[in-house]
């Protein structure tokens, strides 16, 4: 099986008889707003997991559904049911004003799971944290929420294919919920809050691998460009994998379109 990252938290896994898609959204970065996943890729995805609604992680999820005709698996606040119809968060729309149907979405709440082919997926506890971003010589934040669009319908997913098991968790602040875990890999956002940002830091992350217990991490969301901005969310990855390391567990610094087997 390998591993293919994206930037941000946009990953694909694959096997013999599976492609799966982590958060296919779009890279933010002014001069390059394109898909994070290749659009050749599309047609061959198998599944598509959604981790939050923020633009980053799931900007292009209708669009690759259709071009593949994969089930979608989100986190339940992600969708909502009208006329015996699921319809999710329109990934490019305003605020919460417009909602969009799919043919094949599976939402999750914690602790749920599903089994589609041979991959089975459960959400895992995850919180977004506050959105703060330099405008100028201002600042611009956002509070998730009720009601709100920022890091709605968050989760994390354990997925299970060929014997092993792959943790993602999104964009997350800490959670003691987590103990315990043991994946064989772990995804985790590591350009934190002591940078403004809304998920855990360098450190945060330290505490989480030490409580899941993984057999090797991917550090990610960190570095990554935001309209004008070029470099938010920093972090010091060298570092993570020195103290990762420490920890006699794995880590894997992984760069756009990078791939390692597991």
């Amino acid at each position: 099986m390998k591993i293919r990252h994206f930037l941000y938290n946009s990953f694909l896994i694959e096997n013999s008889n599976n492609k799966i898609a982590i958060d296919p959204g779009q890279n933010l970065w002014i001069f390059n707003l394109s898909s994070l996943i290749p659009k050749a890729e599309w047609k061959n995805i198998t599944h598509i997991l959604i981790t939050h609604g923020d633009p980053d992680h799931y900007w292009q999820a209708d669009r690759v559904a259709q071009a593949s005709h994969a089930p979608v698996v989100c986190g339940k606040d992600l969708a909502k049911v009208e006329g015996g119809e699921t319809l999710l968060v329109n990934p490019r729309g305003r605020g919460l004003t417009s909602w969009v149907p799919f043919k094949n979405v599976h939402p999750l709440d914690i602790g749920e799971s599903v089994s589609l082919g041979d991959v089975q997926i459960e959400a895992l506890k995850t919180v977004h944290g506050p959105i703060s971003v330099p405008i100028l010589c201002f600042k611009i934040k956002q509070q998730p929420g009720p009601g709100e669009r920022v890091g709605i319908g968050s989760v994390g997913f354990k997925i299970t294919v060929d014997g092993k098991t792959i943790v993602n968790l999104g964009d997350s602040v800490l959670q003691t919920e987590w103990a315990g875990l043991k994946p064989d890999v772990l995804m985790l956002p590591i350009g934190g809050p002591g940078n403004n940002t809304w998920t855990m830091d360098v450190y945060d992350a330290l505490e989480a691998v030490k409580i899941i217990a993984p057999k090797k991490v991917i550090p990610c969301h960190y570095n990554v460009a935001f309209f004008w901005i070029k470099n938010i969310a920093c972090a010091d990855d060298q570092l993570f994998k020195r103290e990762v390391e420490k920890l006699g567990i794995e880590c894997s610094i992984m760069r756009y379109g990078d791939e390692i087997e597991v």
